[in-house]
């Protein structure tokens, strides 16, 4: 015990020369910081970094440390870097309660964790034949009432009011990117995302009974529709194309105006539901169209098997400051599965951005991710943790 003892008063020793060459190392640091503040020079010089790395691991006299010395220098410069970034961007950030884990804190303070009713609510934006409604079909296997809307807001707003208890939303397209309406309504209301469904999206060319291409001269569908049909449309440039509320609602408008001269744009089934002729098929340019459909509720739903986060956050417009979150993301690990950046109303230059990863919200490194991007935010909301849908080609 006695050769234990004077090991560990050795360690002890070397541990409080750690401490004292730590304090200074970063006291020099935010020396740096300032320098760098002043002459506006990126946080992250990674070349410099890999330098000091190769330079002090030449010091090492056991060769077999070359690993965990390099490990150890990381971990320093990562540690580093963050404090340069309070430095120059000047917040610091309200820690939350600590004596709380961040799950608890997150459940308390933002939504009550609830599961799946056995019959439910649910929400589409536009009318029967949908690509909406048949995300909703697909996600929602069990019997459902369904309650269709026409604005997309309409969904966050039967929400609020308890008027439905889910409500399936588009919020990407393989072809044309995010859905812009409705990341902002998502950051505007505050709900959250409880799961998703990914579908295939093949547009088609509909028309009355007997229609041929040669008798249109307008075309209505939503205006992704169109735009993902494009390559199409330009073959008919005398065509009128006219952006419409959703690609089912074109196919029911060109029902019932009942004319030749008038086509939509628009799924199989909608043609099937609103007795419409197949003038073409499939004349969306990208024959991988997809589009990312998701399920929103008004509480936080967690569950074992659960493997996708969605949040919103908003920086400060300085250089470097995404890169302080987004190195966030690597020092834990965790996989980043998008980011899409949205301005601020009334804030000019200023964004908020919607990041997607993969994790769940029982796992500790998620926990203390999720409080460093809390903490390193101005803003900073959790918009669910569901299970991804992979899509089946």
């Amino acid at each position: 015990m006695d050769i234990l003892q004077n090991l560990r008063n050795e360690i002890d020793e070397i541990d409080k020369q750690l401490v004292e060459l730590f304090e200074k190392r970063m006291e020099t640091v935010l020396k740096v910081a300032q320098y760098k503040k002043e002459n506006n020079i990126p946080i992250l010089n990674k070349s410099r970094e890999d330098e000091v790395i190769e330079k002090n691991v030449k010091y090492l006299k056991n060769k077999g440390y070359k690993r965990a010395e390099a490990e150890f220098l990381k971990s320093v410069m990562a540690i580093s870097r963050k404090a340069q970034a309070k430095e120059i961007f000047e917040y610091n950030i309200e820690v939350k309660d600590d004596k709380k884990s961040e799950l608890e804190y997150l459940v308390s303070n933002e939504a009550a964790c609830v599961p799946k009713k056995d019959k439910i609510n649910v929400g589409f934006q536009g009318v029967p034949g949908s690509f909406s409604e048949e995300a909703l079909l697909e996600y929602f296997e069990d019997e459902v009432t369904i309650h269709n809307v026409r604005e997309f807001e309409d969904i966050f707003r039967a929400l609020k009011n308890n008027e439905i208890d889910y409500g399936v939303l588009p919020i990407e397209n393989s072809s044309t990117g995010g859905i812009v309406e409705v990341y902002d309504l998502l950051r505007k209301y505050g709900f959250f995302i409880v799961g998703e469904r990914t579908i295939e999206v093949n547009h088609n060319l509909l028309g009355i009974k007997g229609t041929k291409i040669e008798d249109i001269k307008e075309v209505y569908s939503h205006p992704q529709a169109l735009q993902q049909s494009g390559e199409f449309l330009k073959d008919y440039p005398h065509w009128e194309k006219i952006p419409y509320r959703n690609t089912a609602a074109s196919a029911e408008l060109i029902k019932n105006e009942n004319s030749k001269g008038k086509a939509a744009i628009g799924s199989k089934r909608a043609g099937q539901i609103y007795n419409l002729d197949i003038i073409k098929e499939n004349i969306n340019y990208n024959k991988n169209n997809y589009t990312r459909f998701i399920v929103i509720g008004k509480n936080l739903e967690l569950q074992s098997d659960y493997d996708k986060i969605s949040t919103i956050l908003t920086l400060p417009h300085k250089a470097g400051s995404l890169y302080n979150i987004l190195s966030i993301f690597a020092e834990y690990n965790l996989s980043l599965l998008k980011i899409e950046s949205r301005p601020i109303v009334d804030k000019s230059f200023e964004y908020f951005f919607y990041i997607d990863f993969e994790g769940n919200l029982d796992n500790q490194f998620v926990k203390e991710a999720i409080g460093e991007l809390r903490n390193n935010s101005y803003d900073f909301k959790l918009l669910g943790n569901y299970k991804a849908h992979s899509i089946n080609k």
